[in-house]
């Protein structure tokens, strides 16, 4: 299956949310006299004379600063920044309530100073939803990051929930907000703290995945029309380039890799499901099938390896959809291993909704219920798991109908996302319409079928261009962390892609297929430039903050001093 951008479209038809967003209702801004950019309308240079002071806790902020000089949408492209007070030297303006600073880059927190610190940005963006920003100041929010000494500075960004009246509100205009706050604080380097050499984005779920695609996608041309539209800084006041690469991304559960989401999740959950939209009689149950034939075609053309260097492919097997070959046996060691580690990390008696296992033995007999597909050895305390579909059937099963993200009638999160304005859903897999092309015909014989549903729908949203001129093609690779990391696609090598990750995600979710993390992690294991990969599937975890211990945020932190401390 060729998966060239271009050719793919031709070939088709031609956190938990981190509990910190705030309404941005009501929220004015004055506009400035000057820019660098496209437009004059809001200025690129951040006002150190604004600073506002939290005197009690010791740090200076400010709200509402516009990042991009021709916003879409003020009421969101607009950021916060938070410092620790160590970190600036300020004198009380004539107003008695603000403050004009300079950076203090001798000024120390922990094992940070005002020059090392590194900048952390949350991307709580649930679905691709937006995310609102600060519209006043709570320290409960931020605490955490300034008292271990981060710089913390939290951007608006559109998302599939929001509108505007001067362009169509699609995808790719949430990580290209990020993208632009990104700037926005590389432009202003000489008047805010912190190391921009030492940017870290952090989310969950949309938020996780869309951190994973600014990650992965630093300086990418897909986004140069989308910031030019916008007004974001391009370069500093003497004249060089901006970047909006980052040093490190901290991903929990990212819903991504959306243009093999819909055939991933047949593959690995689909295909042991038999009701709702997989029941027999209904043409969605060999919809379900066709998809998960298709993924392995698509999964080994991805190239990829594991950490010996050794091809990792599908294969077929005597039963089920490929379930054999190097890539298999991966999903199933990353399921022993979560399994193990969880083992490692429990004391029994351990109590899950609402039961109680008073010993290892009692669990693993729990999980094998139905049939047996883990054995355990007690003197060992480590445990094999047999195969795939009795974990999925045990722990796993699908939740989403068929079409999981591209819908057959445009009704998942997804079709909104890739949307041409709020509520107009659209198609953007080509190799979800493909599969549909192909067997449209036989589908037609099922009384539920809708001629709706055909690819003519599909080739209808491709061909439209959004409002700066690109095809879906394009907006969809935007928005493929794989895109950049995957010598299958145009992008690879063509970006400039965070050094630092770390991923966790629940293995029992039924959100995402697991393959989606595990593909992630393996093309960046594997993708030179990148120093590190910290990946872990929590055991007994959805869709969440997973950990195998400890809190979020606080993992976090520990997480960022160890990669740039």
């Amino acid at each position: 299956m060729d998966i060239n951008r271009r050719a793919v479209l031709r070939g088709a038809a031609a956190i938990a949310a981190l509990g910190i967003a705030e309404s941005a209702a009501g929220t004015a801004f004055a506009a400035a006299s000057s820019s660098s950019s496209t437009s004059s309308t809001y200025s690129l240079e951040f006002d150190s004379t604004a600073w506002s002071y939290d005197s009690t806790n010791d740090v200076y902020y400010q709200l509402g600063t516009v990042y991009c000089t021709d916003p879409a949408a003020t009421d969101y492209e607009n950021l916060s920044v938070y410092v620790p007070g160590a970190y600036l030297t300020a004198t009380v303006n004539s107003d008695g309530t603000t403050y004009t600073a300079t950076v203090n880059a001798s000024g120390t927190v922990g094992s940070y100073t005002g020059s090392t610190a590194p900048i952390v940005i949350p991307v709580n963006t649930p679905g691709y939803a937006a995310q609102s920003p600060a519209t006043s100041y709570s320290y409960s929010s931020v605490s955490e990051y300034l008292e271990a000494g981060l710089v913390y500075v939290w951007p608006g960004l559109r998302g599939r929930d929001s509108s505007t009246s001067s362009r169509s509100d699609a995808a790719p205009w949430g990580v290209t907000d990020l993208k632009a706050a990104v700037r926005y604080v590389r432009y202003n380097a000489s008047l805010l703290p912190g190391s921009t050499d030492s940017i870290v984005l952090f989310g969950m779920s949309g938020g996780g995945a869309q951190d994973t695609v600014a990650g992965a996608s630093g300086d990418s041309s897909l986004y140069d029309p989308y910031l030019t539209a916008i007004g974001a800084a391009t370069e500093d006041a003497d004249g060089n380039t901006l970047s909006d690469a980052v040093a490190g991304v901290m991903a929990w559960c990212p819903i991504t890799n959306l243009n093999e989401a819909n055939l991933s999740y047949e593959w690995n959950m689909g295909q042991f499901a038999s009701t709702s939209t997989r029941a027999s009689g209904t043409w969605t149950s060999v919809y379900s099938t066709d998809l998960a034939k298709a993924w392995p075609t698509y999964l080994n053309s991805l190239a990829l390896t594991d950490s010996d260097g050794n091809a990792l492919e599908l294969t077929e097997s005597d039963s089920g959809v490929y379930l054999a070959g190097s890539y298999y046996d991966h999903v199933i060691e990353v399921i022993t291993t979560s399994l193990n580690n969880f083992l490692s990390d429990t004391t029994f008696p351990y109590t899950s909704s609402g039961t109680t296992y008073e010993t290892a033995d009692d669990y693993i007999a729990y999980l094998n219920t139905d049939s047996t597909w883990v054995t355990y050895d007690s003197s060992a305390n480590t445990a094999t798991v047999s195969g795939l579909e009795g974990f999925v059937t045990s722990q796993k099963t699908a939740s989403k109908p068929v079409g999981a993200f591209d819908g057959y009638s445009r009704g998942q999160t997804e079709n909104n996302v890739f949307g041409m304005g709020l509520d107009s859903p659209a198609h953007f897999a080509p190799l979800t319409r493909d599969v549909v092309a192909a067997n449209e015909s036989t589908y037609a014989t099922y009384s539920d079928w809708d001629s709706d549903y055909g690819s003519s729908a599909y080739d209808s949203d491709f061909a439209e261009t959004d409002s700066v001129g690109e095809e879906m093609a394009w907006r969809t690779d935007a928005y493929n962390p794989l895109y950049f990391l995957s010598s299958a696609f145009d992008g690879y090598q063509q970006s400039t892609v965070a050094p630092h990750w770390r991923i966790r995600t629940g293995i029992m979710q039924g959100d995402t297929a697991n393959t989606t993390e595990i593909n992630v992690a393996l093309a960046l294991q594997s993708y030179d430039g990148v120093s590190d990969v910290d990946f872990a599937t929590v055991w007994g975890q959805g869709h969440t903050e997973a950990e195998r211990t400890g809190d979020s945020t606080t993992n976090f932190i520990s997480w960022v001093e160890s990669v740039l401390g």
